[in-house]
C-alpha cells in the first residue's frame, strides 16, 4: 500500500487542479467500478452496485490540497503569490513548490527585521530561477502545491498532501476489499475541498444519498503544547462526532462504534474545535442526509509534513468496509 500512498502524495493537485491526482486513482479502481463518471466540477464518482436491499451511500474523499497561486511578478522575476486553502506563513520559510509542468520554486520571505513575528504572504515570494519578469517560466494565475517526498519511518508516514490523498487511499482499498453490499455505493473522489468543500457539495446534490461518509484527516493532541484531543497517532482510526462544520449523525456515529466493537476494530472518538470535511456538506445537500466520517489521525495538517500511521490506515479501511459491507439501520 506504501506504494500507491507515495504515487498520490508526491503528485501535484493543488484545489482546481486535480486532474493529474484523478488521472493517477481511475486505473486503481477500474476493475471495481460497475461504473465510473466525472462530473463538471471534476468529481471522479465510481459507481459500486449493491443487491437492490440497502440505501444509497456516498463515500468522500478529496483529491486536493492546499496550494499557493502566483498574483504578480516583479521585475526581477520573483513572484509573489496568494494560498489556496489554509496555507500558514509560518510553514513556508525555505519550503518547495511545485508547478503543474513539474517546475519547483524555492519560498523566502523579504528581510526579517523582526525575528518574534511570524510575517504574513504578502512578504512571501516564490524564486523559480528566472533574472527578470520576462525569462519568467511561470505567469499570474499558475497555480502550485507543495514539494516534498514521502517518507515512512516504520509505520510512521510522512508527506505532503496526506490531507487528503490517504482518504483516498482509504477509499481505493476498500473498493478492491468490499466484495458484496447491500448499498448502492458512491466513491466520490472530490475536488475543491479545502476551499469550500464544493466538489462533495455538487456531488451530493447530483447523487442525492441516503447517508454519507467522509474519510479525512484528523489532528491529534498528542504532541507538544497540542490543543487538547483525544486521538493519538497509532491507537485506531478517529469515528468524527462533531467539528466546527457539522455534528455527526448520531445513529452513524454509533453504528460506526458498534461495527467497531464487532470487528475488533481499535477506534478513538474524535471531537474537533476547527475545521471541516465533505460531511458537513453531503449533510445538508437536498433534504438532507445521514453523515459522519471516519478520520485518519494526522499530525502536522496543513504542514509539508504531515503524518500518519499505517496502522491507523489499516483500520480505517476495516471499518469503512463493515460498514458498507452490512445493513445501515438508523
Amino acid at each position: 500500500m506504501n506504494n500507491l500512498i507515495k504515487k498520490l502524495v508526491e503528485a501535484y493537485g493543488p484545489s482546481g487542479f486535480e486532474d493529474q491526482i484523478r488521472a493517477l486513482i481511475w486505473p486503481e479502481i477500474e476493475k471495481y467500478a460497475d461504473d465510473i463518471s466525472v462530473d463538471a466540477l471534476g468529481n471522479l464518482i465510481a459507481h459500486k452496485k449493491g443487491d437492490g436491499s440497502g440505501l444509497k451511500a456516498m463515500v468522500a474523499a478529496h483529491m486536493d490540497e492546499i496550494g499557493v497561486m502566483i498574483t504578480h511578478i516583479t521585475e526581477e522575476g520573483f513572484c509573489r503569490f496568494t494560498n489556496i486553502g489554509g496555507v500558514y506563513p509560518h510553514t513556508l520559510l525555505g519550503g518547495r513548490v511545485q508547478f503543474a509542468d513539474g517546475r519547483v520554486g524555492i519560498i523566502h520571505s523579504d528581510r526579517i527585521t523582526d525575528r518574534s513575528k511570524i510575517y504574513g504572504l504578502d512578504k512571501h515570494f516564490i524564486d523559480v530561477g528566472a533574472t527578470g519578469r520576462d525569462d519568467c517560466p511561470v505567469q499570474v494565475g499558475d497555480a502550485a502545491g507543495f514539494h516534498r517526498e514521502f517518507v515512512a519511518n516504520g509505520k510512521m508516514l510522512s508527506a505532503k498532501s496526506m490531507d487528503d490523498r490517504i482518504g483516498c487511499v482509504v477509499a481505493i482499498e476498500a473498493m478492491k476489499r468490499l466484495k458484496q453490499t447491500p448499498h448502492d455505493v458512491y466513491f466520490v473522489f472530490s475536488v475543491q475541498e479545502e476551499i469550500g468543500t464544493r466538489g462533495a457539495e455538487a456531488a451530493a446534490n447530483h447523487l442525492d444519498p441516503d447517508v454519507g461518509i467522509a474519510l479525512d484527516v484528523t489532528l491529534t493532541g498528542d504532541v507538544p503544547e497540542a490543543i487538547p484531543m483525544a486521538v493519538s497517532l497509532g491507537k485506531g482510526t478517529a469515528i468524527k462526532v462533531k467539528d466546527a462544520g457539522m455534528i455527526a449523525h448520531h445513529g452513524l456515529v454509533q453504528l460506526m462504534k458498534k461495527r467497531a466493537s464487532e470487528a475488533s476494530i481499535p477506534y478513538q472518538l474524535e471531537v474537533l474545535t476547527g475545521g471541516s470535511t465533505d460531511a458537513r456538506s453531503i449533510q445538508i445537500a437536498n433534504g438532507g442526509a445521514a453523515a459522519g466520517c471516519i478520520s485518519i489521525p494526522c499530525r502536522y495538517v496543513h504542514s509539508q509534513s504531515e503524518t500518519v500511521h499505517a496502522d491507523d490506515v489499516e483500520n480505517s479501511i476495516k471499518l469503512l468496509v463493515e460498514l458498507l459491507a452490512k445493513p445501515i439501520e438508523l
